[in-house]
């Protein structure tokens, strides 16, 4: 974000906060913005106006509001004509799925997929994650000692193939169609692109999605994607494009932002080495790392987009009907008001009663938070009992972030493995 990015309303002569296409780490901004108001008007990209919820009491207060809408029907500026053509934050906002649904359209595309992701059945994977996890380690492993300087980046040998083979195999999404998804993906969860870009990746995941639906469609098979096109031969239940937006989400937020979660969760323990040792001391829990994690610095920044549908008061803040609203889940999981004194201080002893926001709240509360939970235990836990020594390659400061301030996560994170146990 601009340290400094403010900007004038002409309308209402409010200042607002412009955030920065490229992203990078929100936490200076959240802690300077939320001295000022747990809300706040912003603008994001192509000077489209919106507000930004901060604070944790409000936000939460917000995504459990019956006055706000995921629909983009309600979104004033977009259905006025003010949005232009290959918005970054489209895909966000104006496919049709769940995500964009409310009331009982929203409880019908989401009972059309929450029974692959019920506690049960996410505790099933457990021993397929160990094995997965334990092959990408050993592959890591013989990566490292081909390396010149015994470097690897953490990304691509492990923190992205783990969460994005756990999703396709959930979603039945053929081996040959996983890599390009990501690529593509990897565009649409970008808010510094040029429009040509996110139109020409949103009409190649559309075509990439529906190619593979017509196949299940054709030969059906245990899997997601067959049980959803089962449904599509009766337009009453689903139609081909809640289909395929659906299994667009659940691909993209499935390895997203486990794969974010992962890197940030490393970064943090190699920059506070006594939380490792508590762990291995027994002081504290791998559970306890994930949840610190997601709290202090977790894999969503700001995401879009929700809209009031009439004028709402938010913490002091008037917000107007049909305004675009972001979630800032990276300034709630370190507000004070919520958290102490010491928010800013990662803490894996942290017993705190408040209710953790970084997978959302209320109807849109996230589906996929057990397998992102359990994928994050699994791997920080083998992870480290493999390399003990694992440490950063380069220094925080060396790093770069992803071109989004909806995700918060870094491009590679080089790290060196140390000496093997066992």
């Amino acid at each position: 974000m601009e340290p400094d990015g403010t900007a004038q309303d002409a309308q209402n002569s409010c200042p607002r906060h412009r955030l920065d296409p490229l992203g990078g780490s929100p936490h200076a901004n959240n802690a300077r913005w939320l001295t000022d108001g747990a809300a706040a008007h912003v603008l994001m990209p192509g000077d489209v106006p919106g507000a930004l919820v901060l604070g944790h009491a409000a936000l939460k207060e917000f995504l459990a509001s019956p006055d706000v809408s995921k629909d983009p029907a309600n979104f004033a500026e977009y259905q006025q004509g003010r949005v232009p053509d290959g918005w970054p934050l489209s895909g966000f906002t104006l496919n049709r799925s769940m995500l964009t649904a409310d009331g009982p359209e929203h409880r019908r595309l989401r009972a059309a997929i929450g029974s692959t992701f019920t506690r049960g059945r996410i505790k099933a994977l457990r021993p397929a994650i160990e094995q997965l996890v334990d092959r990408l380690l050993d592959q890591m492993e013989q990566a490292a000692s081909a390396s010149p300087d015994g470097v690897v980046d953490l990304r691509t040998q492990f923190t992205l193939p783990l969460p994005l083979e756990v999703i396709c195999e959930l979603l039945g999404v053929p081996q040959a169609a996983r890599a390009r998804l990501h690529e593509i993906s990897s565009v649409l969860v970008n808010t510094d692109v040029e429009p040509a870009r996110v139109i020409a990746a949103s009409q190649e995941m559309l075509a990439v999605l529906s190619g593979i639906v017509a196949d299940r469609a054709e030969q059906p098979q245990q899997d997601l994607i067959s049980e959803l096109t089962a449904r599509a031969a009766d337009p009453a239940l689903l139609s081909p494009e809640e289909v395929t937006g659906s299994l667009r989400n659940l691909f993209i937020a499935g390895h997203e932002t486990t794969m974010a979660l992962l890197m940030n969760a490393v970064r943090a323990l190699s920059a506070h080495p006594e939380a490792l040792d508590l762990v291995r001391h027994g002081k504290a829990t791998w559970a306890a790392v994930v949840e610190e994690t997601l709290r202090w610095d977790g894999p969503v920044s700001y995401f879009p987009l929700r809209y009031p549908t009439k004028d709402l008061d938010v913490a002091g803040l008037r917000i107007e009907a049909g305004t675009a609203v972001l979630a800032g889940y990276s300034a709630a999981g370190r507000d004070p008001a919520a958290y102490g004194p010491d928010a800013d201080r990662f803490d894996v002893t942290r017993d705190e009663r408040v209710e953790l926001l970084a997978f959302g709240y209320g109807p849109h509360y996230c589906l996929g938070a057990p397998l992102a939970r359990l994928e994050a235990e699994v791997a920080l836990e083998r992870l480290y009992a493999r390399f003990p020594e694992l440490n950063l390659a380069v220094g925080e400061d060396e790093l770069e972030y992803s071109h989004t301030f909806v995700g918060n996560l870094v491009i590679a994170l080089p790290v060196r493995l140390g000496t093997a146990r066992g």
